[in-house]
């Protein structure tokens, strides 16, 4: 480096100095020595070299380690070590004063030791101790613990989660991609009635609800998405339904469901819905009338004649006249398609070759 080159450059002025300064200070160091222009021009050099190769080491080395060493304290480590060094030399000067009345070089030199130890001390002891005096400044009310960072930022969503959504178990996956941005709030009511769910005699429903418990965990334990159960009621309300509007009016107005009815009842009361089954049916291939597609028919459709099939995304396709091809593999053509509240119908034609 340029500057430790300049360094040792001063290095070595410095010691050729020191040397030529110590041959001739008070008597002459080499007087009626043989050959004394060389033995000075040795000394000389000799100087030189240890200035060149000692004076990094004695400033940019140190340097260079102090500030490594700042660098690495934390912000209070640095405030703890800056106030115990200013109290610690205070300190020091308060106990030199009358130690400097002391005759001879005892006075000197002891003042100056004492203000040494008691800045390097307390210095040191801050720094140790420095947990226990932001705690105890943070309890007379001097500073304020900043937010960690996992903390909820100002501003961003808080929605509330339905009972529903726990249940059907696909927020999970949801929430690990990425789609979903904030903080989902599972109310103390919502937990209990899917535990209730859980404690259920029907084998069905307690399967269902012992997976919403899972997903909720499992939610908790691992997806990027913060989940926080709070204990917020609505009091003078009774249906779940009910609470989960309410509670949404009082947080950010979003509630995350499948329930249809909860659907149409928070949206009439201006409260947002964020609904997984219009997720899905958003995200299936666009499917047009004139195309055609391969559905395997598995039963018969309410109206006569009428088979039924499903894509692989769970769409159903109405076959017209598909009744006599249950059980086959069919070419048909797409004549409409009818988006409904349950999801997307598909009718289509056999394909005539």
């Amino acid at each position: 480096m340029r500057v430790i080159r300049t360094i040792r450059v001063l290095g070595a002025a410095l010691g050729a100095f020191i040397g030529l300064g110590l041959s001739v200070a008070g008597t002459a160091l080499f007087t009626d020595v043989p050959y004394a222009g060389f033995i000075l021009a040795a000394w000389t050099v000799a100087w030189l070299v240890v200035g060149f190769a000692v004076l990094p080491y004695l400033t940019i080395v140190p340097a260079t380690w102090l500030i490594s060493r700042v660098q690495d304290l934390s912000t209070a480590e640095f405030v703890a070590a800056i106030l115990g060094l200013f109290i610690g030399l205070l300190l020091g000067l308060l106990l030199g004063l009358p130690l400097a009345q002391i005759p001879g070089g005892l006075g000197t030199w002891l003042p100056l030791g004492i203000s040494l130890f008691m800045g390097l001390g307390m210095m040191g002891l801050t720094v140790a101790k420095r947990m226990d005096l932001i705690a105890a400044a943070e309890g007379a009310g001097l500073v304020r613990r900043p937010a960690p960072e996992t903390a909820v930022r100002e501003g961003e969503p808080r929605i509330v989660v339905d009972t529903s959504v726990l249940i059907d178990g696909r927020i999970a996956d949801i929430v690990d991609s990425g789609f979903i941005y904030g903080t989902l709030l599972v109310p103390r009511f919502v937990l209990e009635e899917l535990q209730h769910i859980a404690d259920s005699s029907d084998a069905l429903r307690r399967n269902r609800g012992r997976r919403g418990l899972e997903i909720l965990a499992r939610m908790q334990r691992e997806a990027r998405t913060p989940v926080e159960v709070v204990e917020d009621e609505a009091p003078g309300i009774a249906e779940v339904d009910a609470k989960l509007v309410e509670l949404a009016k009082r947080r950010s107005r979003v509630v995350l469901t499948n329930d249809f009815n909860l659907n149409r009842v928070a949206e009439l009361q201006g409260v947002r819905v964020m609904n997984i089954n219009s997720l899905a049916n958003a995200v299936k291939p666009a499917v047009l009338p004139g195309e055609e597609l391969r559905v395997r028919v598995i039963q018969e459709g309410k109206e006569p004649g009428q088979g039924v099939g499903f894509l692989d995304d769970g769409t159903m396709v109405v076959v017209e006249g598909g009744a006599r091809l249950i059980d086959s593999d069919v070419e048909v053509n797409v004549t409409r398609v009818l988006q409904t509240v349950a999801g997307r119908m598909i009718f289509a034609q056999p394909h005539l070759s």
